[in-house]
This record gives C-alpha cells, sequence and structure tokens, in this order.
C-alpha cells in the first residue's frame, strides 16, 4: 500500500470512529434523558397515597378531580346522591394501563377507593383511583 493510500485509509477510519462516537453520544444523552423521565414517573407513581373517601361528609352534587402523574394522567367527574357515588366519567391517558378503567365501576360497587389495584396496570390503578379521592376531597 503507498503511503497516500495509508493515509487517506487513516483519515477515512479516524472520521468514521469521530463519527461513531458522536453517534453513541447523542443515543446516550437521549437514552439517559428517557432513563430521567422514567425515573420521576416511577416516583410520581409511587408517591401515591390512597387514603379512601368519607362519603357521610360529601354533599349531592358533581365533583371533578384529576391525577397527573407524567405517563399516565386521570380526570373524573363523579355524581353523588343521597351520600352514595352514583355514576364515575373517567379520561384516562395511558400507556398500558386501560385494564384499570374498570375501577371506576369497582368504586361505584363499593363506595370507595380501597379497593385492589389491577395487576399489570398498578400506575393506572393509582392515578385513577386518586383522582376519584381528588374529587371528593371535602377539604380542598
Amino acid at each position: 500500500m503507498s503511503k497516500k493510500k495509508k493515509r487517506n485509509w487513516k483519515k477515512r477510519m479516524l472520521m468514521l470512529s469521530g463519527i461513531f462516537v458522536c453517534a453513541m453520544l447523542i443515543a446516550s444523552l437521549i437514552w439517559g434523558k428517557q432513563l430521567i423521565e422514567l425515573m420521576e414517573y416511577r416516583n410520581e407513581v409511587d408517591a401515591i397515597q390512597l387514603l379512601g373517601i368519607q362519603l357521610d361528609a360529601v354533599e349531592d352534587g358533581i365533583y371533578y378531580g384529576e391525577k397527573d402523574a407524567l405517563m399516565v394522567k386521570a380526570e373524573v367527574m363523579v355524581k353523588v346522591e343521597g351520600q352514595k357515588i352514583r355514576d364515575i366519567t373517567l379520561e384516562h391517558t395511558h400507556g398500558r394501563g386501560e385494564a384499570a378503567e374498570v375501577l371506576a365501576d369497582k368504586v361505584i360497587e363499593k363506595q370507595d377507593t380501597a379497593i385492589d389495584t389491577i395487576s399489570g396496570a398498578t400506575a393506572s390503578s393509582k392515578v385513577i383511583l386518586k383522582s376519584i379521592e381528588n374529587a371528593l376531597m371535602v377539604n380542598k
């Protein structure tokens, strides 16, 4: 191999190495940002404390509540009559937590948010239940 070809080959290898390093740096920055967002989401969901509801202190009416846990969000409209939950309308933004949407009916059945979460949709379960609690908080 001639000196000129060797030099060109070295330049190409150096350029390819630089491109590879830059690509890896960009990929790790993107991945790192997603990892931070995932950790924030998990912390937000872990911090949700479900307290249950006291319907004896809730007057008849329609109440609105929401809970936003970054990757999962729920907004509810809760109708209360005679100190009983009569209806819950749910708007739910989720990843894979659609299965937790049945909890609105279970809350109506049990008249409380102190119920089991849905396996495989724990984050959505907690967010939905907390949005219902937030709607019915008497001392907002």
